[in-house]
């Protein structure tokens, strides 16, 4: 069996972050903070389980800011949907785990 050289100058590891790593918000700062905190926390805590990881999440915000907040959380998934502006944070945690968290009327 041959083994396969990579190229010069190119990695072939996996970069893992170990923060949270912000795509896309326009949350304030106040709900931004909270938002990546809950995230973090649920992930952490909830680390083989993503319905309670984003139940979690949900009704924390729901609490603090007000109901009908909506959250994702998962692998390889894609979305479009319609929220209310400066309600919407999309993240990553601990590589390639997304959140996504966002407010509807």
């Amino acid at each position: 069996m041959a083994e396969e050289a990579a190229a010069p100058g190119i990695t072939t590891e996996k970069v893992i972050h170990t923060y949270p790593l912000i795509r896309h918000s326009d949350m304030s700062e106040e709900m931004r903070v909270e938002a990546v905190e809950l995230s973090v926390t649920a992930c952490e805590k909830f680390s083989h389980n993503n319905e309670l990881a984003a139940r979690m999440v949900k009704e924390t915000m729901d609490k603090k800011f007000g109901p009908a907040f909506h959250v994702v959380v998962g692998e390889s998934y894609g979305f479009e949907i319609t929220y209310e502006c400066t309600t919407i944070c999309y993240l990553y945690f601990g590589g390639n785990q997304a959140i996504c968290i966002w407010k509807c009327s």
